[in-house]
């Protein structure tokens, strides 16, 4: 299924193809007066080769709509396309390959096997679905993320930011469409999540890859091309070469009009 091409979505650009997309997609936890409704009909397009951070307050559905583009999550109602796939309705057998093959994926927790080298680690999902890798884009995005000199050790060997990375060559290894990183700096210190980040800026820059990360920290969303924000389920502003202190002050006004609205803070979805 299609839709028109002069259909406007935040997130699109006019030069680039669509990696990623959903048109109406809404997804609530819970049914009657206890259900919360974590996206609302939530149009989006993710630009092919391009870096879009994803960011909101508390409870502002960012890592539902992640978790949702991924096909990670069910959706209530809505599409969403992986490229020109249509992955909702999809059977899991189906999504599962799908996304083994034509998603990456990185979590504010590293999810190394510890019994296994950092090389392994690396080579383990195409390891678990009975491909080679190509030999010589492994070998870029190992010297592209400076592991070349750690292949051989295990988790328990490496710093965190060095594990992190590790984690970011296992999603480049299978060289996917799209990275999706949630809070892929959450457990690093300051210059080993500078590292990383500037890692994933040079994966799009200089491998041609497409990634996607959710954040709460201006910071980091300053290193993307675009930032999406979030707000009660909906996206309700893009802004587009960030800067930290713009992005800073766009957050400030989220929470201003919050605290405005006496809004009670709620769990993260």
């Amino acid at each position: 299924m299609s839709t028109p091409a002069a259909e406007h979505a935040p997130g699109r650009t006019p030069d680039g193809g669509i990696a990623a997309r959903a048109r109406g997609l809404t997804k609530a936890y819970g049914a009657g007066e206890t259900a919360v409704l974590a996206l609302d009909s939530v149009d989006v397009d993710i630009a092919r080769g391009r870096f879009t951070a994803v960011m909101g307050p508390s409870g502002s559905g960012k890592s539902t709509l992640m978790h949702c583009l991924a096909g990670l999550d069910d959706v209530s109602a809505g599409q969403v396309w992986l490229g020109d796939t249509e992955i909702t309705g999809m059977r899991d057998r189906e999504l599962t390959r799908l996304r083994r093959d034509r998603v990456g994926f990185m979590f504010q927790s590293f999810n190394l096997i510890p019994t296994l080298t950092a090389a392994e680690n690396i080579t383990l999902p195409t390891d678990i679905a009975g491909r080679r890798p190509d030999g010589a884009w492994l070998d870029q995005v190992i010297d592209t993320l400076g592991l070349r000199g750690r292949l051989s050790h295990r988790p328990a060997q490496l710093s965190g930011g060095q594990q992190q990375r590790v984690a970011c060559a296992r999603a480049l290894a299978s060289r996917p469409e799209l990275i999706f990183a949630d809070e892929p700096t959450g457990n690093l210190d300051s210059r080993a999540g500078l590292e990383v980040l500037g890692f994933l800026r040079r994966a799009v820059d200089d491998l041609g890859q497409t990634v996607v990360m959710v954040t709460h920290d201006p910071g980091a969303a300053a290193h993307s091309n675009l930032v999406l924000f979030l707000a009660d389920g909906r996206i309700v502003d893009e802004m587009e070469r960030p800067t930290a202190d713009a992005v800073l002050e766009r957050m400030k006004a989220f929470d201003a009009v919050r605290g405005r609205l006496g809004d009670d803070v709620v769990p993260e979805v």
